[in-house]
C-alpha cells in the first residue's frame, strides 16, 4: 500500500511539474499557431492573434493576447467581424475535471464589434469548422432553445468589456454605438444573471440593465423571468415579465416606455417640423415582442397631447418600422400637424389684415421615417378651427404617402367623408383633398372653415381638390379641383336684395349704393345652389342661383385665391311686386347688377349702373310698346327685339332725363301737356273773333 501511495504521489508531482514547466518549453510561435488553429476550428472564422501572446496553466489556464480579430463571414467585406485591442481570459484549472466552468476573468479592451443584417442573411452566426453553429444545431444556421443546449456548470467571475464599439448596418442604413462598457454577474448557470452597460449612440448618453432569471432555463427552452430597464437621451423603457417556453426567442410582460422623439429624429437623421409636435410618446401596454415585433395589448399611448387607448403592433422586419392597430381617443386635434403659413397668422393677428402667401417652404420629410396602419376612433375630431363628433379616422401612412379619411362623424349637423393625402415621396410634396357631405349646417361650417359668416342654410358640398408644393404659396398657385353646393331653407347675411331692388330709384338717382346693406340685414332664400371649378389657384363660378319667393338671385365670377382677388357679379331680380321704401314700382325682370371687386383686403362693393339703366330702359320700353301694340304680331316681334336688344344702350342721361320718369311714376310738367281736341295747339284762334 506504500509503495502504491508513493507511486501516486510521484506522478502528482510530475504532472504539477509538467504543467508549470509547459508555457516556458512551448516557443511563442508555436503556441499562436496552436491558438489560432484552435480557436478558428472552434468558431469556422479565422483567429487572428497578431500581438504579445502569453499562456498560464496553473493554478488557472489563463491566455492574454493583444492585437487579435475574428474574421468576417463570407460576403461580408474584407474588415474583421470582430477586433479588440487586449483580450484577457482565465478559468479555473480543477473544477474542469468535473465539467464545471469557472471563469475567473473575461475582459475585452477596446473591442470593435461589426455587425450587418443583409435581407436575412447576417455576420454573427458563427460555427465550427463542420458547419455546426456554436450554440445549437439549427438546421437554418439560427440558435434554438432546447434541452441539453447548455450541458455544463459554468460561473464567471470578473466578466467585463471595456470601451467598446459595436456598429450595425442593415438596409443600407448604419447605427454606431460608442463607449461600450458591460459587465456580467452570474454565480452559476441556475441562478440569477444580471448585466450591467452603458453606451452612446452618436454621443447621446444611454444606460442598460437586464436580469435574466436563469442562463439554462434560457438556453433549454424553458419559461425565464426577465427585466430590463433603459434610460437616457434616446428612450426611457422599463420592462417586467418573461421569455416565454419554446425554441424562440418571445417576450411577454409589461413595458412603460418613454420616447423623445425629437431626439430620435435627430439620431436618425430625419429634422421634424418646428413647434409644439412630435415632442413625445409615452406608452403602457402589456407586450408580447419576438425578433419582428412588438404588440402592444391594452395599451394606453400618449403622443405629444392627444391620448388613446387601443391595441398596436410595431413591426420590424420591413424596411422602416410599421405600426399598426386601432385606438380610441376621447379629443383628436391634428391642428398642430398641419402645415401652417405662421407668417399668415402671425400678420392676421397684429395687422388685422390678410398677407400674401408665405414663399417659406415647409419640410413633411418626417413622414418617410416609419410606416402607419391606424384606425381611430375619436369623440371629439378638431382640424383649425373645424370641429366634428364620433369621428372614425383611417391613417396610412407607406413610404412617406398619408392617406387619411373620416367618415361616420356629425359635422355640424352633416354627415358624409372626407378624404386627404400628402405625399412626401418625391422633392415636391403633393397633396389632395375631397369632400362629400350632406346635410351640413353652413354658417357654423363655413365660420370655422373659412371665417365666413355671411351664408346660413341647410345643405350639401362636394369637392376634389388637388395641388403640389412646399410652401403655402406654392400650393395655392397649383391647386385645381371642382365641386358643388346646394343649400335650402337659408339667409345670405348682410344683405336684404328686396330692399336693394325696392330703392333702385334713389340709387340710379344719387348713383350710391341702395339701402339694404348692412349686419342686421339679411336675405331669406328656399334655395341656394351652384358648382365651381378651380386652376391654378383661380376658382371660377358661373351658375350660382337663388331662390326666394319674390326674388332670384344669378351669379358669376372668379376668385383668385392665388393672387388673392375677387371679381364676382350678383344679379337679384324682382318676380313679383315689391313695395316699400322707394314707391311702389313694378319692377318684375328687373335686375340689379351688384359688383365685388378688389383684393382680399379691400373688396368694394358696388351697382353697375350703366347696365342697371339699361336694363330698366329696355323693360320700359318693352312693356310701353307691348301695351300700345297688344298682342298683335308686331307687337310681339317689336317686344322680342327690345327685349334682347345688345348694341348701343341708352346712356345714363338719357335714360334718367327720358324714360326713367315714366317707369318710376313721373310727370310731363302742366306746360307740356297734350291740349284738347278744340283748342289751337299754335295759340291763335282759328275763327279770327278773339274768343
Amino acid at each position: 500500500m506504500r509503495r502504491v501511495l508513493i507511486a501516486l504521489l510521484v506522478i502528482l508531482v510530475a504532472i504539477v511539474g509538467a504543467i508549470l514547466l509547459l508555457p516556458n518549453l512551448i516557443g511563442t510561435e508555436e503556441l499562436r499557431q496552436r491558438a489560432e488553429a484552435a480557436a478558428s476550428d472552434a468558431i469556422g472564422r479565422n483567429v487572428i492573434l497578431a500581438g504579445d501572446i502569453s499562456l498560464q496553466l496553473f493554478p488557472n489556464a489563463e491566455v492574454r493576447a493583444t492585437d487579435a480579430a475574428i474574421a468576417n463571414a463570407d460576403g461580408f467585406g474584407e474588415a474583421p467581424f470582430a477586433e479588440m485591442a487586449e483580450m484577457r481570459v482565465s478559468v479555473a484549472l480543477l473544477p474542469l475535471i468535473s465539467r464545471q466552468i469557472e471563469v475567473q476573468e473575461f475582459v475585452l479592451i477596446d473591442p470593435v464589434i461589426r455587425l450587418e443584417d443583409r435581407g436575412g442573411r447576417n455576420n454573427w452566426t458563427l460555427g465550427s469548422a463542420s458547419g455546426e453553429t456554436v450554440a445549437s444545431g439549427s438546421s437554418e444556421g439560427g440558435f434554438i432553445r432546447q434541452p441539453g443546449a447548455l450541458p455544463f456548470e459554468t460561473s464567471f467571475g470578473d466578466v467585463r468589456l471595456e470601451n467598446g464599439t459595436v456598429i450595425y448596418s442593415s438596409g443600407g442604413e448604419t447605427r454606431r454605438f460608442d463607449a461600450v462598457d458591460l459587465s456580467v454577474a452570474l454565480p452559476s448557470v441556475d441562478e440569477e444573471i444580471t448585466l450591467i452597460g452603458s453606451l452612446e449612440a452618436d454621443s447621446r448618453p444611454m444606460r442598460f440593465e437586464a436580469t435574466l432569471g436563469s442562463l439554462r432555463a434560457f438556453f433549454e427552452g424553458a419559461q425565464t423571468p426577465l427585466a430590463l430597464t433603459v434610460e437616457g437621451a434616446l428612450a426611457d423603457i422599463r420592462f417586467d415579465g418573461q421569455i416565454d417556453e419554446g425554441e424562440g426567442f418571445v417576450l411577454r410582460g409589461g413595458l412603460d416606455m418613454a420616447l423623445p422623439l425629437p431626439a430620435l429624429a435627430a439620431y436618425a437623421g430625419a429634422e421634424l417640423p418646428e413647434g409644439n409636435i412630435f415632442q413625445r410618446f409615452n406608452a403602457e401596454a402589456t407586450v408580447i415582442a419576438d425578433t419582428s415585433s412588438v404588440a402592444l395589448t391594452g395599451a394606453r399611448v400618449l403622443f405629444d397631447d392627444i391620448a388613446a387607448t387601443g391595441d398596436m403592433t410595431l413591426w420590424l422586419n420591413g424596411q422602416r418600422p410599421t405600426l399598426v392597430g386601432s385606438a380610441t381617443t376621447a379629443n383628436l386635434d391634428i391642428t398642430p400637424y398641419i402645415p401652417a403659413d405662421s407668417a399668415a397668422e402671425a400678420a392676421t393677428t397684429e395687422g388685422g389684415q390678410f398677407p400674401p402667401w408665405s414663399e417659406e417652404e415647409f419640410d413633411i420629410s418626417a413622414l418617410r421615417l416609419v410606416d402607419v396602419d391606424l384606425t381611430v376612433r375619436a369623440d371629439r375630431f378638431k382640424a383649425n378651427d373645424i370641429e366634428a363628433t364620433g369621428v372614425n379616422v383611417t391613417v396610412e401612412l407607406t413610404d412617406g404617402r398619408l392617406v387619411t379619411e373620416l367618415t361616420g362623424f356629425d359635422l355640424y349637423g352633416g354627415r358624409g367623408r372626407v378624404g386627404a393625402v400628402m405625399n412626401a415621396r418625391r422633392s415636391t410634396a403633393s397633396y389632395s383633398f375631397n369632400v362629400d357631405v350632406e346635410t351640413l349646417e353652413a354658417l357654423p361650417f363655413l365660420t370655422a372653415a373659412a371665417g365666413f359668416d355671411r351664408l346660413a342654410g341647410l345643405g350639401a358640398v362636394e369637392m376634389d381638390l388637388t395641388a403640389s408644393g412646399n410652401s403655402p404659396a406654392a400650393i395655392m398657385n397649383g391647386l385645381e379641383g371642382d365641386g358643388r353646393f346646394e343649400f335650402a331653407d337659408g339667409a345670405i347675411v348682410g344683405v336684404n336684395l328686396a330692399q336693394v331692388i325696392r330703392t333702385v330709384q334713389d340709387t340710379i338717382a344719387n348713383q350710391q349704393m341702395p339701402q339694404g346693406f348692412s349686419e342686421q340685414q339679411q336675405t331669406d332664400f328656399t334655395s341656394l345652389g351652384g358648382s365651381f371649378q378651380i386652376e391654378n389657384g383661380r376658382v371660377q363660378n358661373l351658375d350660382l342661383a337663388m331662390l326666394s319667393p319674390l326674388i332670384r338671385v344669378a351669379g358669376s365670377g372668379t376668385v383668385d385665391l392665388a393672387n388673392q382677388t375677387i371679381d364676382y357679379r350678383l344679379n337679384p331680380r324682382a318676380v313679383g311686386s315689391l313695395s316699400g321704401q322707394g314707391g311702389s314700382v313694378d319692377l318684375n325682370g328687373v335686375g340689379v347688377p351688384i359688383v365685388l371687386r378688389g383684393d382680399f383686403n379691400n373688396v368694394s362693393v358696388g351697382i353697375d349702373f350703366p347696365t342697371l339703366i339699361r336694363d330698366i330702359a329696355r323693360a320700359q320700353a318693352t312693356g310701353a310698346l307691348t301695351d300700345q301694340l297688344g298682342d298683335s304680331p308686331l307687337g310681339s316681334v317689336i317686344g322680342g327685339v327690345l327685349g334682347n336688344q345688345e348694341d348701343e344702350p341708352p346712356t345714363a342721361e338719357e335714360a334718367v332725363g327720358g324714360i326713367l320718369r315714366g317707369i318710376l311714376g313721373a310727370r310731363r310738367p302742366a306746360q307740356e301737356e297734350e291740349p284738347a281736341d278744340d283748342e289751337d295747339t299754335d295759340g291763335e284762334d282759328d275763327d279770327g273773333d278773339g274768343g
